[in-house]
């Protein structure tokens, strides 16, 4: 006659005494303690093996999506740990890579907030980089098309010769000095070699505004430009370096 392991339920032949599921005594009472499945049959439990996958995730746990895979293998390993009924251990792999897992998503998460806050700011100085390229650019063009403009204006006026006037240089080549941002353009040092004959030389300077940073650039009827990196005025005409043709037309 077939009767029922009072541990499990599995049907046991009749004659039969150790349940073949979890190795449960039937000569035993309901009340009596549940016997080790190891020591009924002699077998040893084993490692589970996602307790080992998830230290093993939990070595690398820099890289974030180990981290991840470190922490649910944890926790999966621990509740098949709770329902072998000691057929499984590995109880201190798995919190040691559920504890790497965690510390691996926590330096993750501060990683993408560090990455958040730095990526504008790159973007921002990127923006400011580029725009100080561009104006710098912009002043270098600006101020050959003012030399272009004083030979102009001498050509269409030979008996006054070049001019010290900003609007008349715009109407003459149609500059407008005020379109480069954060510099300032003046023309000066008007002279006529003879005299009462025609200015033939002046000073043109383009400065950067109050409280902005950026060089110095000057030229006169030489048409050479010279550029003070972080000085004044009075730097680019004793010590300002000339730019090459080949510059002067890279920075246009």
């Amino acid at each position: 006659m077939s009767s029922f392991c009072l541990g499990c339920g599995t049907s046991l032949l009749e004659g039969q005494r150790f349940c073949g599921n979890c190795g449960r005594d039937s000569s035993l009472s309901a009340d009596a303690p549940r016997p080790d499945p190891a020591a009924s049959f002699g077998f040893p439990p084993e490692t589970s093996p996602k307790a080992i996958f998830s230290l093993v995730c939990g070595v690398l746990f820099l890289f974030p999506p180990a981290a991840i895979v470190a922490v649910v293998l944890g926790h999966l390993s621990l509740s098949d740990i709770r329902k072998s009924a000691g057929k499984r251990i590995g109880r201190g792999l798995a919190i040691t890579g559920l504890v790497l897992g965690y510390v691996g998503a926590a330096l993750g998460v501060v990683w993408i907030v560090l990455i958040a806050i730095s990526i504008p700011k790159s973007m921002q100085a990127l923006r400011n980089a580029s725009a100080s390229v561009a104006t710098k650019n912009t002043a270098v063009a600006t101020i050959r098309s003012l030399n272009t403009a004083e030979i102009a204006y001498a050509q269409a006026h030979p008996a006054t010769g070049y001019t010290c006037s900003l609007p008349d240089l715009r109407k003459a080549w149609g500059v407008n000095e005020k379109l480069v941002e954060g510099y300032v353009f003046t023309v000066r040092g008007c002279k006529a070699i003879k005299p009462n004959g025609p200015i033939e030389k002046y000073e043109l300077v383009a400065a950067p505004q109050a409280q902005k940073n950026g060089p110095t650039y000057c030229s006169s009827e030489s048409d050479e430009i010279k550029v003070a990196a972080r000085g004044a005025e009075q730097d680019c005409w004793k010590s300002g370096v000339a730019l090459s043709e080949t510059r002067v037309n890279r920075e246009e």
